[in-house]
């Protein structure tokens, strides 16, 4: 076992792997296959790499040959989270108490999934994405690099709300182009595209494609006006776009 710090009734499954100077919180599960890198911490009764459970009227959860659960160098995860076999999560990610990443999730490094956030399966979601708290992240969603989205923040991906097969052939979550911010309590509509850098104000309802750079508002969200230069993404300290 390599140098790890670990807490009291922890389960650690035979072929499951941990790098160095992890450390893991009491009545952790880590699954068989689980690949956790160096410098990883784990909060109290976390599982990682749970199988999926499917109901036997889901339409979005198939059976199927998972690979591992991959967990990145420097990567925080708080208590009480279950993260699926899997998914991804880069390096220096951090994942707050309560949250849950499900199944075929790719999360980019240096994302925040803040506490109590949901991350439904066959999601995509880049770098330095940060998705704060209470937020649902429905399935087959895509958010790509340095997105924002505020608290208790709604995906949708049914448009026929769970009547007739037909919806079967049309589930899809909405796409953010790099750099869109949603804010606090917006509901987006099932396969919608959010431009590069656009933002929608906090309470919208999202029902069409949304323009980049631009700033929408309202039940429906309506066009207000530009982001400001100084907005952008690129603009930003942190951003690097020889990446």
């Amino acid at each position: 076992m390599p140098d790890i710090q670990k807490g009291r009734n922890t389960v650690i499954e035979d072929g499951a792997e941990i790098g160095e100077n992890c450390v893991i919180g009491h009545n952790v599960v880590i699954h068989k296959g689980v690949v956790i890198g160096d410098y990883v911490t784990i909060g109290d009764n976390t599982v990682l790499g749970k199988e999926p459970y499917a109901a036997s009227t889901s339409a979005t959860t198939s059976t199927e040959v998972l690979q591992p659960l991959a967990v990145g160098n420097g990567t925080t995860i708080g208590a009480s989270c279950v993260i699926y076999k899997g998914a991804s999560l880069g390096e220096k990610c951090f994942v707050g108490d309560l949250a849950t990443i499900r199944e075929k999730t790719k999360i980019g490094e240096k994302t925040i999934v803040g506490k109590g956030a949901t991350v439904e399966n066959g999601t995509s979601v880049g770098k330095r994405v940060k998705i704060e708290t209470g937020a649902y992240i429905t399935a087959f969603s895509t958010i790509e690099d340095y997105c924002f989205i505020a608290p208790e923040v709604t995906f949708t991906n049914d448009n026929f709300l769970g009547r007739t097969e037909e919806r079967k052939k049309h589930f899809k979550g909405p796409t953010l182009k790099r750099g869109a911010r949603i804010g606090a309590n917006a509901t987006i509509l099932p396969g919608i595209t959010i431009g590069e850098d656009a933002l929608v104000a906090a309470g919208s309802v999202v029902t069409r494609d949304l323009a980049p750079r631009k700033i929408y508002a309202g039940v429906p969200a309506r066009y207000i006006r530009e982001v400001p230069q100084e907005q952008l993404i690129e603009e930003q300290e942190y951003f690097d776009n020889r990446e």
